[in-house]
């Protein structure tokens, strides 16, 4: 069966501000040092993909930027552009019912655009038996991380232990405490969840029509304009009536009670990287535990992330502190801390501070 690579690349990466911007969001960053994130996501889908069937899924607002960005790797009417962000079950369900219209049934591969993955072979093995699942049995598949730590930060997948291969998925659980997540790790039974699926378009949109019918309709009226002159203007109409829901919880957490969800599990140096104190899965530490990265000098200073754009950053006597500076902004704060960047840019929107958003 055909396979179509969707990556989804519509997120603002307000954790990694003053980095990230709404201009220039955490997917054209290139904070690896090799490549754009959203390249390097393209680049790792096109060992299970062929390149002509990848598609990115951004905002209008950086449509433009994406094909700039993704040139030579995705066509240009492969960038698929929402007109308002409208959380994930839009954007997995317009994808879906652009797949289904104008080219046929087949594999949807879901993946974000901003993860960090260091072993592309074991990923691509992984993908390839998920693909395979979501073939023969016409189910949900999505991808478990084995987890290397009592990690607080991410949401877990209860699975039934088979061992190994597709096993079915019992349960979708929040971001627990660290002692939660140590009984969870103790079980052998949950894996994090990467936020990856692989399942058939048809499949998909079934189960948008039957659990979430309102939104279904809607998607149906922008895929009945689909390859007609009108297609830009009802989807720019239709498109922001849809009501915000993730796809986790209008479509998979349902879909795991109903026992129509499957988890393949393994470990391929994931990493979301979703805020500055998740630099360490892309650069290792020096002997004190500094990630130095630009123009940095560091003197008495152990466990801290300190990345320069261009000026001198000088840190004497400091632990446990991220330092970043851009040409038009520094933030400072804790590493314990790092989620709460957001609630910068929360506060400089909320001042109309816009040209620092």
């Amino acid at each position: 069966m055909k396979k179509y690579g969707v990556i989804m690349a519509g997120g603002g990466g307000t954790r990694f501000w003053p980095l990230s911007r709404q201009k220039t969001p955490k997917q054209f960053l290139n904070l690896t040092g090799k490549e754009k994130m959203v390249n390097e996501a393209i680049d790792r889908l096109a060992y299970t993909v062929d390149k002509a069937d990848i598609f990115v899924v951004t905002n209008a607002t950086q449509s433009e930027m994406m094909r700039q960005t993704t040139t030579g790797r995705v066509q240009p009417n492969h960038i698929l552009a929402e007109p308002s962000a409208q959380n994930t079950a839009a954007c997995v369900g317009y994808t879906a019912m652009e797949i289904l219209r104008k080219y046929g049934d087949g594999i949807m591969i879901v993946t974000p655009s901003d993860a960090y993955i260091k072993d592309t072979p074991a990923f691509t093995r992984v993908l390839s038996q998920a693909v395979e699942a979501a073939q023969t049995q016409d189910k949900l598949v999505t991808i478990g991380i084995t987890p290397t730590f009592a990690a607080t930060g991410y949401g877990y997948i209860k699975f039934e232990n088979a061992g190994s291969g597709a096993m079915p998925v019992l349960e979708f659980k929040e971001k627990p405490d660290e002692e939660t997540a140590r009984a969870y790790l103790a079980t052998g039974q949950y894996a994090w969840n990467s936020g990856m699926f692989i399942w058939k378009a048809s499949t998909i949109l079934k189960l948008f029509q039957a659990l979430i019918p309102d939104i279904y309709a809607l998607l149906e009226k922008i895929g009945d304009a689909m390859g007609t002159p009108e297609e830009k203007a009802v989807t720019e109409a239709v498109y922001p009536k849809i009501r915000k829901i993730s796809v986790d919880y209008a479509i998979m957490e349902p879909s795991a009670a109903a026992g129509d969800v499957l988890v393949v599990a393994g470990e391929f140096g994931w990493n979301d990287v979703g805020s500055w104190d998740m630099m360490g899965a892309l650069y290792d530490p020096d002997a004190r535990g500094n990630l130095a990265i630009g123009d940095v000098l560091a003197m008495d200073t152990s466990d801290s992330v300190l990345y320069s754009s261009g000026k001198l950053i000088a840190a004497v006597g400091v632990d446990n502190l991220i330092v970043v500076e851009t040409p038009d902004a520094v933030l400072v704060c804790p590493k314990d801390r790092a989620q709460d960047v957001k609630l910068v840019v929360d506060a400089l929107r909320d001042a109309g501070r816009n040209e620092l958003l």
